[in-house]
């Protein structure tokens, strides 16, 4: 995470077999698209089998780079407020590392404009 620092970081938890997580995935991509010259990141934590992601992403691309987070996944959420380990959960990071965002389920357009905004 430290190779982050200096830059808002959206950070997903998401798994394949999650359909919330698989519909918010093209908007997330779309998102860092565009805000990445804005100095904004976007880390996607698989919370799944790394033959599954290695999968999934054959077959629908990202643009943001994702790591392989395992069962050990929803522990790290709960770590960051994520109190019932549910998926899809997205915290944003400040600059300086501290959480400034987080949510539980899909996250929509005016989520992402409204963190955009406050970033």
């Amino acid at each position: 995470m430290a190779s982050f620092r200096g830059q808002n970081l959206l950070v997903n938890f998401w798994a394949t077999w999650c359909p919330p997580c698989v519909a918010e995935l093209p908007l997330l991509s779309a998102f860092h698209n565009e805000n990445k010259p804005k100095n904004w990141q976007v880390l996607g934590l698989a919370v799944d089998q790394p033959s599954a992601v290695k999968r999934f992403q054959a077959q629908n691309p990202l643009s943001f780079p994702v790591a392989l987070a395992g069962m050990d996944g929803t522990e790290i959420s709960r770590s960051l407020g994520n109190l019932s380990g549910g998926l899809p959960f997205t915290v944003v990071f400040s600059p300086a590392g501290a959480v400034v965002h987080r949510k539980i389920g899909r996250v929509s357009p005016d989520d992402l404009a409204a963190w955009v905004q406050a970033g």
